[in-house]
């Protein structure tokens, strides 16, 4: 498989690494180290797929026109557009034309949450009461200094995509019902540190994101009728830990098993490989995963962008 790199930044350079030997061009109108400028000025002879790291409002212009060659798209997350019937044309032109339309979240592929999803599905802990997730990071002036990226809804779609993206992966369709808790902006134009929830679903979720994270850090408390799983950490800011306790009642000081990983970021070796497999297989574009995200993201945005300019 030949593929280019549409947009050659952080992401963009990543991808571009884990692609290997599949890579044969790069695109981007800013970047000078980029072999080209535009999409236009790549023979579309010359690839099968394409790896989209570019802003959000660029996105749609560039898969329309890939998709409509018949070329396998992968484009960062969140894919954010105007409005649910442009992810279902989106859909269409890619089932169309027999072309693969993957949305990254390559958290998918983190060990300890891959052994968090299968924990969950052996049923060993019984029933699932809550799951607290923490995401954050320390990028606040990063992003504010950046020309395009503090703005509308902040660290919500950065990160906050990423959280509710690893609780479907863990436990399946959540319904629509996640409500804002807070949004504040204590450095940024856009909210730098937001915090949401879902009280009416199975379990109830609690999510907090934030750039204001000094050190980068993940982390998991899931609390369950038989035991419960935790999570510190990911593998890039590793040690990066799992731990699983058995309840004991009354109550005590439980048994507990713990893995500790210190290893490199294995995600974007592991999803690109993915992404191989599936323009191999070519099974039917399928965005409801993107629609449903798509859905919670918009109106928590709102939300957020309110109560942050409150």
């Amino acid at each position: 498989m030949r593929v280019i790199v549409v947009g050659l930044g952080v992401q963009g350079q990543k991808r571009k690494r884990f692609a290997g030997a599949d890579f044969v061009a790069s695109v981007d109108p800013y970047n000078q180290d980029a072999d080209v400028r535009t999409l236009n000025d790549v023979s579309p002879a010359r690839y099968d797929a394409a790896l989209v790291c570019v802003p959000d409002q660029a996105k749609v212009a560039l898969l329309d026109q890939l998709l409509a060659q018949g070329k396998h798209v992968l484009v960062e997350k969140p894919l954010a557009v105007p409005g649910d019937n442009e992810l279902a044309r989106i859909e269409a032109l890619a089932r169309a034309h027999g072309a693969v339309c993957y949305v990254a979240y390559n958290h998918r592929f983190e060990p300890h949450f891959v052994r968090m999803r299968d924990l969950i599905a052996s049923g060993e802990l019984g029933r699932i009461y809550r799951c607290r997730m923490f995401y954050g990071n320390g990028t606040a002036r990063l992003v504010r200094d950046s020309e395009w990226r503090d703005q509308g809804a902040g660290v919500l779609p950065d990160l906050g995509s990423h959280l509710l993206d690893t609780a479907r992966f863990w436990f399946g369709d959540l319904g629509d019902g996640f409500e804002l808790i807070s949004a504040d902006r204590f450095e940024n134009r856009a909210p730098d540190h937001v915090v949401f929830g879902a009280r009416g679903t199975t379990p109830r979720l609690e999510c907090e994101t934030t750039l204001l994270s000094w050190r980068n850090h993940f982390a998991c408390d899931l609390f369950a009728e038989k035991g419960s799983a935790h999570i510190r950490s990911l593998c890039k800011w590793g040690p990066s830990r799992f731990v699983k306790r058995r309840r004991v009642l009354p109550s005590g000081r439980p048994p507990e098993e713990t893995l500790t990983l210190v290893q490199d970021d294995p995600t974007w070796a592991l999803e690109y490989a993915h992404f191989q497999t599936l323009c191999r297989e070519r099974p039917p574009a399928d965005l409801s995963r993107d629609l449903w995200l798509h859905r919670i993201l918009h109106r928590l945005g709102q939300d957020a962008t309110r109560a942050g300019a409150a």
